[in-house]
């Protein structure tokens, strides 16, 4: 169909399963995607069905190379905290388990209680205790619970490294996936915490390869990467894009401040307040912190709507404007605008509270918000506000996490230079929106 040489992403969420192919300007020139019902494991609990998510990756992939597509490479970004477990045969020797399926609280003292205590051991692994969501525990319990399982397992892949498997049948472990809260990797020491050795844990685990490097598959001439994880691919564009040192707020369900360039050790503290560190696709650290936001203020916003009987949604509608914002220090709300500003004068606080987590030790003139609340005109002067000496951008990239799986092994396969221009940024200052670059 097109000689122009060509990248093939698979972006596998929760929910939407994507592919996108790129040319060599990272433009979009072709996307599918798909939603796949959840399944249930063993214990009846929700789960990812691997075989269909499976049978749609094959699919889709034969799909376009009968089209006639010059692809040239391929690569894959996929959430974290979910082990794909395969036998000496391929199969799976487990469900991929839901990260959010409780972990047994026997087991959980047990583990903590062996490896120092969960203060200590939050600290060296920077993974707070989220039980499931630390998805090295998952092979414990897996071993504790189930032993004749954990003897058939001959690999352990996140799931990045699995969908890369289905191509190269080379299997491989990458350190975003490592490095993301999954209570494996040991920051203090640059290597695997000893537990997952004592546990044998090591010898279901991959070798590690380089997230920025790609394999060949000879059969199709398509070099093909290893995978990463969600997060980590989507802060790539704006590394690519920015030398100077930033802070990424991305706004969803979850507000998440994103700064690679903070290398300060957790504080306990810190862990407490839901901040924590990963690895990026170089091993860099990058400390994170993560706020609830945009679950509150869906909420938020559907009470004020029914107090005021005012249409939910409102406030898409608003604008800044000072004078109401002042106009609350009196304590008088008669409206849903001034019910919705005092709303985010509280939520905006908060996420200050939040970002300073990542913000403090590191010199950052920066902040880039993308997502929902970039949107927000009201979210973003009031964050401006609150940063007077930083410049507060609204950032917009297109399906950032398949950009990021594209651009990690740029010099792999594309002989042109990266974009100048990959990130869309409008800059806010108090009370106005001042220019657009």
């Amino acid at each position: 169909m097109t000689e122009s040489p060509l990248i093939l992403v698979f972006d596998i969420g929760k929910t939407n399963k994507k592919l996108f192919l790129y040319n060599e300007r990272y433009e979009i020139i072709h996307q599918l995607d798909t939603r796949i019902p959840e399944i249930s494991d063993e214990d009846g609990d929700p789960c990812e069905d691997l075989q269909s998510l499976t049978n749609w990756i094959k699919g889709s992939f034969d799909e376009i190379i009968k089209a006639n597509y010059s692809i040239k490479a391929l690569n894959f970004s996929a959430y974290g905290a979910s082990f794909v477990n395969i036998d000496a045969n391929g199969k799976a020797a487990t469900p991929l388990y839901n990260y959010l399926k409780a972990f047994p609280e026997r087991l959980h003292d047990e583990f903590y209680k062996n490896y120092g205590g969960v203060e200590q051991f939050s600290l060296e692994t920077a993974s707070p205790d989220l039980g499931n969501l630390n998805s090295g525990l998952q092979l414990y319990r897996i071993k504790k619970q189930q032993p004749s399982v954990i003897e058939k397992i001959r690999h352990s892949l996140h799931l990045p490294q699995y969908i890369s498997w289905l191509f190269t049948k080379k299997p491989y472990s990458d350190i975003t996936s490592i490095g993301c809260h999954t209570a494996l990797w040991n920051f203090q020491l640059n290597q695997y915490h000893r537990w997952v050795r004592q546990e044998g844990i090591l010898e279901k685990l991959a070798d590690i390869f380089p997230s920025d490097k790609a394999v060949n598959l000879e059969k199709q001439n398509i070099i093909c990467g290893i995978g990463l994880h969600d997060s980590s691919a989507a802060l790539i564009p704006y590394l690519a894009s920015f030398t100077e040192p930033f802070v990424l707020i991305s706004t969803g369900t979850w507000c998440i401040s994103l700064n690679p360039f903070n290398q300060t050790p957790l504080t306990f503290e810190e862990l407490g307040s839901d901040c924590l560190c990963y690895l990026d696709y170089k091993g860099k650290s990058v400390k994170a912190s993560r706020l609830f936001a945009g679950n509150e203020h869906e909420n938020s916003v559907k009470q004020i709507a029914d107090r005021f009987q005012a249409d939910p949604l409102f406030y898409r509608e608003i604008r800044f404007d000072k004078e109401i914002s002042n106009k609350l220090n009196t304590g008088k709300i008669t409206s849903a605008v001034e019910a919705y500003y005092d709303f985010m004068i509280g939520l905006v606080n908060r996420q200050v509270d939040s970002s300073n987590l990542v913000l403090k030790g590191s010199d950052v003139k920066n902040i880039f918000v993308d997502g929902g609340f970039s949107n927000n005109h009201v979210y973003m002067n009031l964050l401006a506000e609150a940063y007077p000496d930083k410049k507060v951008w609204a950032a917009t990239v297109a399906q950032s996490t398949a950009l990021g799986a594209a651009l990690a092994i740029h010099s792999e396969w594309n002989k042109k230079e990266i974009p100048s221009k990959l990130v869309d940024r409008v800059l806010f200052k108090p009370e106005k929106e001042i220019s657009k670059l």
